[in-house]
Parts: C-alpha cells; structure tokens; sequence
C-alpha cells in the first residue's frame, strides 16, 4: 500500500464509526430511512441509472455504504471498495437491519483483486467528494476503465474544481490557484463535526486537487466514451458550482 493510501486509511478509521451513528443514526434508524425511500436517499444519483434490478455496482470509495444500501434495497448486486474497516463496519450493519446483502471490500482503490473484479461491473459509481485522494487520476481512471463490462457505464459525482479557488461546500481545504498541482495534507471530511480538542488530534488526509480539463482527459484518455458532463450549484451559493457529475461508456 503505497504511503498516502496508508495515511488516508488511518484517517478514515479515526472514530468513524462513532461519527456515522452520531450523523446518520443507529444502524437500525439509518435503516429504516433506507427502506422507507431508497430513491430519495440517493438523491440527484438516481437520474444516472437506467435500472437497478439484474446489475452490478462497484461503489468507489462507498464509505458507510449511504448510497450502496439504497441500491441494494432497490435490486442491485452492490460492492463498495473503500479504505475503511470502521465505515465496514456500520455499512454491513446498516444493510443488515435492511435485511439487503452487499459485499464490502477494505483496502486501496488501486490495488482492486483484477483477476476477480476486470470486467466485472455493469456500474462503477462514485459520489461525494473521492478524486482528491487520488494522486494520479489517469492511473485511477484506468483502473475504473477495467472494472467495467463492454457496454457499462462509470457515473462520476465529485467536487466541482471551482472549489480549488474557493471552498463553495464546507470540504475544509485551502483556497489554492485553480492550475496547482500540488500535493498537500487537510483534515478529513468530518473534522469540522467535532470539538475543537478532537479535531486537532485528528489525522490528516493527503490531497491532489483537479481541474475540469484533468479529470476529462483522463476519462478520456483510459478508452472510455463521454456520454454527459453536468454541473450542479453549491449548498452555500447557488449561483456558483459545487458539484459535477460525468457519466462515461465503455463500448
């Protein structure tokens, strides 16, 4: 595991658990709320699919599971790859109090099982902020590339790029020049949600940030086919972006 991936991990596995059943609930509420919509629980994501029943999913990054488990209710065979044993962990209870099976793979997003997961996956989908902890995007890119059947599609929800210039959806990170490539350490995504004492203890995530024109290129530039690229306005300002999503064939 190479040593950013290391540090990431140590971040992700600090308290949470506890975080997810402060913020989403017991696994049992989290849940129910699950099962009561699981359309609404995926919110804008669920434009993006054609159907939910006979496919298989690869949620990158997949985290407590917050959009695998909507999908798993709703007949998907989902697998989230994600670096965490405590997000593992709520995730599996989660979807268990569901009464819905997925399958949940620790480790390093780089270094996925190919010899199980090429061209296994009819979805590869990912939302809620996961490129910046990639360091090198064509080398993710490919790797998404080859998780995917003939004839699948990657649904790529992230951070818009404007937030390297300004920081539009609370991700805690500098203001930067838009062209930077730097590589560089900020707080986890939910360290803002604890006392200022905790949060200083927190470890730190290593981060590269993209523009627009790297993170086209390198979908591209693995083989796959541009279907969409939309934009969606910031939580705080609606007039400025804060979200994406591309939405790419491999034919």
């Amino acid at each position: 595991m190479i040593d950013y991936s290391a540090q990431n991990k140590k971040a992700w596995e600090y308290n949470a658990y506890e975080f997810w059943v402060k913020q989403a609930g017991t696994p049992s509420e989290r849940a129910e709320k699950d099962r009561e919509n699981p359309i609404r629980m995926l919110r804008q994501y669920a434009g993006y699919f054609d159907k939910y029943t006979d496919i298989k999913v690869a949620n990158i990054c997949g985290s407590c599971g917050k959009k695998a488990i909507p999908l798993a209710i709703l007949g998907a065979e989902v697998t989230i790859f994600d670096i965490s044993e405590d997000n593992r962990r709520y995730a599996l209870e989660v979807a268990d109090a569901a009464q819905v099976s997925i399958d949940f793979v620790v480790g390093d997003v780089l270094e996925i099982n190919m010899d199980k997961y090429r061209n296994y996956f009819d979805v590869v989908f990912m939302e809620g902020g996961v490129l910046h902890y990639f360091h090198d995007i064509n080398e993710f890119m490919n790797i998404m590339y080859s998780l995917l059947k003939v004839g699948g599609k990657m649904i790529c929800s992230d951070f818009h790029p404007f937030s390297k210039v300004c920081d539009l959806v609370g991700a805690k990170q500098p203001d930067m020049n838009y062209f930077s490539t730097e590589v560089f350490e900020g707080e986890m995504a939910h360290a803002p949600f604890y006392e200022e004492d905790i949060r200083q203890q927190m470890p730190k995530c290593s981060y590269r940030r993209y523009t627009v024109s790297e993170i086209i290129n390198a979908v591209i530039g693995c083989g796959f086919t541009l279907q969409r690229f939309d934009e969606y306005p910031s939580w705080t300002n609606n007039k400025m972006p804060g979200e994406f999503t591309i939405v790419a064939g491999r034919l």
